[in-house]
Parts: C-alpha cells; sequence; structure tokens
C-alpha cells in the first residue's frame, strides 16, 4: 500500500539529512517539488516499511532513524543486506528493474520516512536532469557498496569482518565520549551481527569475546563502545 499523507509533513530543504542525502545537489524549483509530491511517515522501531516479494510503488528517503533491509532465505534464516540511515534511500533498485522487492525493510527504531510516487520520479528522470543524476549516482554508489561487501566476505576472514563491521558501525553511529571511546548508537542483536559478516551467531560471539579480552571494545546491555579503534583497524586491513 502506497503511505498515506499525515500531520508530521517535512519540506526537504528543512530536512536535517539532506546535505548527506541523495537530494543533497538539489536546490530551489526541483527540491520544492519532490517535497510537493512526497509523503512524510512516522514508523514505530520494528515496522515494516515494504516486504520482501511485494511490488514496488516507489521510493523510500530516510529522514531519521535506522532501517535494516533483510533477505529470508530458503531455510528461513535472514540476511542483513545492508543498513539505511539518514539520508539514504530505499527500494529503488526494485522500482527501476520492475521487479518485487528482493528484502524487507523494517525499521530498527522510531524512524521519519518519506515516500515519494514512483510516477513522479519516473517523470522527474525523464525531466529534471538533476534529479536523475542524483538518482543515478545513488545507484552507482550502492553498486561499489555491495561489491566491496562480496569482495570482504570471500577474502577476509572472521576476525577481519568483524572488525570492519565494528568500524562501519562506528562510522555511522558513534558517538566519542570522554574518554576517549566510542558508543556505537544502534543496537543489533547478535543474530544481525552475525547475519552482516555471513558467520553463525556462536562464530560471532567467540570473536566477540575475543575483543572484549583484548580490549577492543566493551559492552554495556547491548550498547558497544570502542575503546581501541586503531587495533581494529590494524585488524580489518583499512586504512584512515
Amino acid at each position: 500500500m502506497t503511505p498515506r499523507r499525515n500531520s508530521h509533513e517535512l519540506e526537504c530543504d528543512k530536512c536535517d539529512a539532506l546535505q548527506c542525502g541523495v537530494f543533497s545537489n538539489i536546490v530551489g524549483d526541483d527540491l520544492a517539488s519532490i517535497s510537493t509530491c512526497k509523503v512524510t511517515n512516522l514508523y514505530k522501531k520494528g515496522q515494516t516499511l515494504f516486504f520482501q516479494g511485494n511490488p514496488p510503488y516507489g521510493l523510500y528517503c530516510i529522514s531519521d532513524g535506522t532501517v535494516k533491509v533483510s533477505k529470508i532465505g530458503n531455510d528461513g534464516k535472514e540476511s542483513i543486506v545492508r543498513m539505511a540511515k539518514g539520508g539514504d534511500l530505499i527500494g529503488h533498485r526494485s522500482l527501476f528493474t520492475e521487479d518485487y522487492y528482493t528484502a524487507t525493510a523494517t525499521a530498527l527504531e522510531d524512524s521519519t520516512i518519506c515516500f515519494i510516487d514512483k510516477k513522479f520520479i519516473f517523470k522527474a528522470v525523464e525531466t529534471k536532469p538533476a534529479i536523475a543524476i542524483s538518482i543515478i549516482n545513488k545507484l552507482s554508489r550502492d553498486l561499489g557498496a555491495a561489491e566491496k561487501k562480496v569482495a570482504s566476505l570471500f577474502q577476509k576472514n572472521v576476525r577481519e569482518r568483524l572488525a570492519e563491521l565494528l568500524l562501519c558501525l562506528k562510522e555511522s553511529y558513534g558517538k566519542k565520549g570522554e574518554d576517549g571511546s566510542w558508543e556505537i548508537g544502534i543496537k543489533l542483536t547478535r543474530e544481525e551481527m552475525a547475519s552482516m559478516i555471513g558467520v553463525a551467531n556462536e562464530t560471532l560471539i567467540r570473536f566477540m569475546t575475543e575483543f572484549k579480552d583484548e580490549e577492543i571494545i566493551t559492552q554495556k546491555g547491548k550498547t558497544i563502545y570502542v575503546i581501541n579503534e586503531d587495533k581494529l583497524i590494524d585488524f580489518a586491513d583499512l586504512y584512515y
């Protein structure tokens, strides 16, 4: 179903995520046209935006919050394809290929998300070059990220993959504390983290314990703190 307009409508030029989002280079009438045609909705934690196997009706642009995009395999297990945050688009690949959604999108926290109908998107791509280029750039970046993830799964061991995941979460959701540690401001279950690096739950727990024993991370409840970022970078074989 197409989301319905509510009282929390947000103009694009007032969106906190605009500058880090796909439409950051859109200005003037082009940006105003997006504001006019979109619908803003509030999704509670655990609410689903769209389901795997359903037809796409438009694009979802995240203003605030976090959404996981996950696939359910034939064995019933969930694999997280990507995490999306403020400024990100979701649902765009299926829209332009005219395929049914190949994954399910679920809010991981209370989120403000805008929906843009596919009729407007298709017309905008044909008549507004700036919007078309922005979407093409987004699709290209997503393809690059997917290629990087596949390479990581095949070329890196579990320790390296976990270190890379923690660094990515820290970059996207980290908040630096007075003691120099980084609080990862998103709470994921062990199953969700395990699916993101392609390992069994028990394997993730073992390596998380090793990272704690080596004083690389610490954990309070479900909140993870990075206390030795340099060691994570070494393990992940990344250079910042």
